[in-house]
């Protein structure tokens, strides 16, 4: 498969085939006459002696330090050298993966002034899928993702470390292994290659992509609980929620509506209301779903940006200095979504200490029928609770925090690749919390002898049979909670479900 790099939008879609699918990158035509175009100015500009900032100053405070014509390679070779500085565990290679993918799309957009070269050697490291080793921890946010880029950067120069397949080595022998050849960046190939936001962007590509999955599974496994808890459907009346208009509150109560629809367990005890986990579901689940659209636009917008700096014009053969690095618009979104995506696990988690609870349930105590030599379900909960808990310490916001840097000229940071990676840990989280739901749900649905499930309800319960049986004895519950999180993590459920109808 062939994904095409050209000055067309691309869409978290198309980011997601980009992950999913492994495609061969093409430039475009037109791409190439713009990488070109703007090339052209910087040479030009060079050419006229005229001092701007990145090609012939240092940088940060040393935008005042003049650098001599016959130094200009050397600085450009220099500052990816000494701004790779990040520290840490490895960002997942699938992230750095997407960073390439994302800077590739933005220096081909024609404002950059790279050559050809580098955009082309980063499509060959994709393709020959050679990444590098860059570290999680580093960047502010402001002056773009810096430390990462920077190390992004390094094998292009015969510098730092690679993954070739998987396996880690010297940026060297991944180039003798693959067959690339290392390029001499030219006047301000360096600082366009580290200055963006593609880190924070990768991140939140990525996690958006999962909370989209996420958010369907959320109302797939409450449904599961809905009926476990023979709740009622009351809440979930269309009307209800049309007099309040929230679109994503009433997809919810349309999701729930026919995920449900033909079960038998639910409205069986002829209840006034239910729980507010369960009440309202559509407010809670339906707010996140706002969220993320939201998150998405601005996202998708930034995906489609060009956040380097100096920024090249070719129209009138100017570079303007400003400040498209900076990364409070992601920070934002990414402190945004991250509290929207951790409610799923906080309702989630009410629910599930709802079934184990013989008070609430009206099921066997921690949904196992001979309790005492057997524990049953009593300890998950205890899990999804020390999750939860440590969620909320992950939402707090980053981007109210800044700390200045560059002797004070970079005096307002946004702390925006922080804020993309607890989003990423917070979504890894929901996940886990969610699947310990569905273990629960299932159990409960099947502690019902006298009453049925939904159709679509039993599909899914007997999908997730397939790998975790009922729960009769006391077994290793870590091998089932694994494997309930590798059916969530798959999506196979909301396959199950479309089947039958479209979620929302």
């Amino acid at each position: 498969m062939q994904l095409t790099i050209s000055p067309e939008q691309i869409s978290l879609e198309t980011v997601r085939i980009f992950v999913t699918e492994n495609p061969t990158l093409v430039l475009s035509e037109e791409s190439k006459k713009r990488i070109l175009t703007a090339r052209a100015t910087i040479d030009k500009i060079i050419e006229s002696g005229e001092t701007v900032y990145g090609l012939n100053t240092g940088f940060g405070k040393f935008s005042e330090t003049r650098i001599s014509d016959d130094q200009i390679e050397e600085l450009q070779r220099r500052i990816v050298l000494s701004h790779a500085c990040g520290t840490g565990e490895p960002i997942p290679q699938h992230i750095v993966k997407t960073m390439m993918y994302l800077k590739v799309h933005s220096l081909s957009l024609g404002h950059s002034g790279c050559t050809l070269d580098v955009v082309e050697l980063l499509i060959q490291m994709i393709n020959k899928n050679v990444i590098p080793f860059v570290p999680q921890k580093g960047s502010v946010g402001a002056s773009g993702d810096l430390a990462p880029l920077s190390h992004m950067a390094l094998p292009l120069i015969g510098e730092g470390k690679c993954y070739v397949d998987g396996v880690l080595m010297s940026s060297k022998e991944a180039f003798t292994k693959t067959n690339l050849n290392t390029i001499h960046l030219k006047a301000k190939e360096g600082l366009a290659i580290l200055n963006g936001t593609q880190t924070m962007a990768a991140y939140l590509s990525v996690s958006l992509l999962e909370a989209e999955d996420l958010i369907k599974q959320a109302d797939i496994i409450m449904s599961l609980s809905l009926e476990g808890l023979t709740g009622t459907s009351k809440a979930f009346d269309e009307r209800v929620h049309q007099v309040r208009n929230q679109l994503g509150q009433l997809s919810v109560a349309e999701n729930v509506r026919q995920l449900v629809e033909g079960s038998t367990l639910v409205n069986s005890r002829n209840q006034v209301q239910d729980a507010y986990s369960l009440r309202c579901t559509p407010q809670v689940h339906g707010a996140t779903r706002d969220t993320f659209l939201h998150c998405k636009a601005v996202l998708e917008r930034e995906i489609n940006g060009v956040t380097d700096n100096p920024l090249v014009f070719p129209e009138t053969d100017t570079l303007i200095s400003g400040g498209n690095f900076h990364g409070q618009p992601l920070a934002l979104i990414a402190d945004f979504m991250g509290i929207a995506v951790a409610e799923l696990a906080n309702i989630s988690e009410r629910r599930i200490a709802h079934m184990v609870d013989p008070h609430v349930s009206h099921l066997p105590a921690f949904l196992v029928k001979e309790g005492g030599l057997n524990s049953g379900y009593m300890i998950p909960q205890y899990t999804a609770a020390a999750i939860v808990s440590e969620n909320k310490v992950l939402a707090h916001p980053s981007s109210v925090d800044s700390v200045p840097t560059s002797a004070n000229k970079e005096d307002h940071v946004s702390m925006g690749t922080h804020a993309s990676r607890k989003l990423y840990d917070i979504i890894d989280n929901v996940y886990r919390v969610l699947s310990i739901e569905l273990l629960n749900a299932a159990q409960a649905i099947e502690l019902h002898d006298e009453k049925s499930a939904s159709p679509i309800s039993k599909e899914v319960v007997s999908v997730l049979r397939e790998t975790v049986p009922y729960w009769k004895d006391d077994r290793l519950m870590y091998d089932d909670m694994e494997h309930a999180i590798s059916l969530v993590r798959s999506g196979k459920l909301i396959e199950v479900v479309e089947a039958h109808f479209k979620l929302n």
